[in-house]
């Protein structure tokens, strides 16, 4: 541990021990209302004067040991607008004004120069970079900006589109450089420091707050199959903060701030970080091999939740359920099947399944894996060996059970019909698919509620096959009144498992 993290660690301690001091403080606090006047009695004392200022001093050690290392990454890229889009010679004329200058030559349609700036983090002396592919997505000139103002030339080593992440270099040795911490000792409560560049024009800034939550899904993915497992922080994080640093009170990287939610584009409590099991992991390999080799299973999954664990046997709700098994992939051949619970991988428990994401996503190709699931109640080991992930090929995706819209008629709100060839032919459904297809959806029904929409294929009731409206009509009356079903629903080339409520029945007076 080096000098400054003793003095940081020593620091934090006299902070702990400072802690009843301060509530002392707080609760000293009393006000006294005369004639038209207010009086402020606070026991202010030396020791609770201490307690504030160590945590000041805490702070201060925390950002003077992670500035060094933060840059600033300003991009020149190249867009794809015509004339029109990129501002000709008759842009900002108002329309009535234009006719007065005739019809101008056109200039020839080519690519726009656009200009952004980021942040990130050097991660070794040698000049190693990590920030955010977003960032310099496109990227034809990167320049960096260091704590200590020098500007140098930064160069692409390598990116991955699947976590967003980037690695870029520039020429220098003997750089400030940051230490890995571990994000899976992260804990909701947390202290943690974000320091980046917001709106480009604030370089090495730095803001403070606590770990909100973890393990969260990214709400703008186009693709349900990128891992998630983000940390969510109400730091400030805003843009051009992307792939700054987000780290604990030691110091130490947790985390590359990737994205905000928020309805003005700017901050509003909710930043969201990759955390840095991912990112060092990502880093190393494109260093190494200037890309980065995903495992791949090739299945989809629901988590499993207490609405819908006893469907499938299990005493607690923990696992990832399969809801899909992708032809002739690793999983395929592994013996996995749809309505498989994977409660394990190689003997340690599996959560949900964003967690068996992030753990086969950093997997090597070709390791082998052996799988605990529970099949119908019972426990069942699988050998399988993890593939690779391409861009066009299913990994592990871990969709929700409200992911989309959807409507019903009678008890859950829907219509259904057979799955004639061309309704397969319509809805690009392969051969192998065997259920009905929901015609309809009736709004604010369970099944809206439960996300199911027209188009959908509803495959199983309650673990059972439905091949035909009939089937599915037999199924859904067989359910006890009250309780809720299960549905195995195909949308749009991948399959999950919904938890629906029908409607109860009224009597009649």
């Amino acid at each position: 541990m080096n000098q400054a993290t003793n003095q940081l660690v020593g620091t934090l301690k006299m902070v702990a021990a400072s802690a009843a001091v301060v509530g002392a403080f707080a609760l000293g606090a009393v006000l006294f209302v005369g004639r038209g006047n207010v009086h402020a009695a606070m026991a202010m004392d030396d020791n609770s004067v201490e307690a504030l200022t160590a945590l000041d001093r805490a702070m201060e050690a925390v950002a003077a040991r992670v500035t060094p290392a933060v840059v600033n990454v300003a991009v020149t890229s190249r867009g794809s607008a015509d004339t029109e889009a990129s501002g000709g010679p008759m842009q900002g004329l108002p329309p009535g004004l234009q006719q007065f200058f005739g019809q101008l030559p056109q200039m020839p349609r080519g690519p726009q120069i656009e200009h952004g700036v980021g942040s990130g983090i050097i991660i070794s002396p040698d000049g190693y970079i990590v920030t955010n592919d977003h960032v310099v997505d496109g990227a034809t000139n990167i320049r960096v900006t260091l704590n200590d103002r020098r500007v140098l030339n930064g160069k692409v080593i390598g990116v991955d589109k699947l976590t967003d992440l980037a690695v870029i270099k520039v020429n220098a040795s003997n750089l400030p450089s940051i230490a890995w911490g571990d994000s899976t000792k992260l804990q909701p409560g947390q202290t943690v420091l974000a320091f980046g560049s917001p709106f480009g024009n604030f370089p090495f800034s730095v803001t403070r707050g606590i770990v909100s939550a973890l393990n969260r899904p990214n709400p703008y993915s186009d693709n349900p199959r990128k891992p998630g497992d983000f940390i969510q922080t109400d730091a400030a994080i805003n843009p051009g903060n992307s792939g700054g640093a987000l780290v604990n009170a030691h110091g130490e990287l947790v985390g590359i701030n990737t994205f905000i939610i928020s309805n003005s584009g700017s901050f509003a409590g909710a930043g969201f970080a990759i955390p840095a099991q991912i990112v060092r992991a990502t880093a190393d390999q494109l260093i190494k091999n200037g890309k980065v080799e995903h495992g791949y299973l090739g299945i989809s999954m629901n988590d499993v939740t207490p609405e819908n664990a006893h469907f499938f046997n299990l005493e607690e709700a923990r696992g990832a359920i399969v809801s899909q098994v992708t032809p002739d992939s690793p999983a395929s051949r592994g013996g996995v099947e749809t309505g498989d619970v994977i409660a394990s991988l190689n003997g340690n428990k599996i959560d949900d399944g964003s967690a068996l994401q992030v753990e086969v996503s950093e997997m090597t190709p070709g390791t082998k894996i052996a799988l605990g699931v529970v099949r119908n109640g019972k426990p069942v080991t699988l050998n399988l060996t993890v593939g690779q992930f391409h861009g066009g090929t299913e990994v592990a995706s871990n969709d929700s059970d409200d992911d989309s819209n959807g409507a019903k008629t009678g008890k859950l709100g829907l219509a259904v019909s057979n799955l004639t060839a061309d309704a397969r032919q319509q809805l690009n459904a392969p051969d192998h698919l065997k259920g009905v297809v929901v015609e309809s959806v009736r709004p604010a029904s369970p099944a809206d509620e439960a996300g199911i929409q027209p188009g959908d294929v509803i495959l199983e009731v309650n673990r059972k096959p439905a091949e035909s409206a009939s089937q599915f009509a037999s199924e859904v009356h067989k359910n006890q009144e009250g309780r809720a079903l299960l549905l195995l629903v195909w949308s749009k080339g991948n399959a999950s498992y919904r938890t629906i409520q029908p409607e109860q029945v009224q009597p009649q007076g």
